[in-house]
């Protein structure tokens, strides 16, 4: 099971990755970060992705029908394109709060989105935090 640098480094291996980062969506910290960043700056994107981020998971527009728990993270991924890149942003779920996410940043020619969107899952789910 991976740790935050194992799993951002993993991110990277992705065709048409820039950049990567584990960011907490409560406090806008990073709590890992790989590559680039879209404004030159680790820091200052992790509390721009964070805002996004937490303006999804406190609305309820955006929630899943089905969590009586409220055990899950309130939305799955969020994703960001414009003309030359993607954002994404997957929640992950932990075993404390669940305010946690990675933000890969994808080159829009060179990035598969689909095929990122299942491998992000797929570390979120092995992501070992703590």
């Amino acid at each position: 099971m991976p740790g935050i640098d194992e799993c951002l480094l993993e991110a990277m291996r992705l065709p048409g990755a820039r950049g990567a980062a584990l960011v907490d969506w409560t406090s806008g910290l990073a709590l890992g970060t790989v590559g680039e960043s879209p404004g030159g700056d680790h820091e200052t994107t992790a509390a721009e992705a964070a805002e996004l981020a937490r303006l999804a998971a406190e609305h309820g527009a955006f929630a899943a029908a089905e969590d009586p728990d409220g055990e899950l993270p309130p939305v799955e991924d969020l994703i960001v394109s414009n003309r030359d890149s993607y954002h994404l942003l997957r929640f992950v779920d932990t075993s404390f709060d669940s305010s946690v996410f990675l933000h890969l940043w994808l080159t829009r020619a060179e990035g598969n989105l689909a095929l990122a969107r299942i491998r992000l899952g797929e570390m979120a789910e092995r992501l070992v935090l703590g």
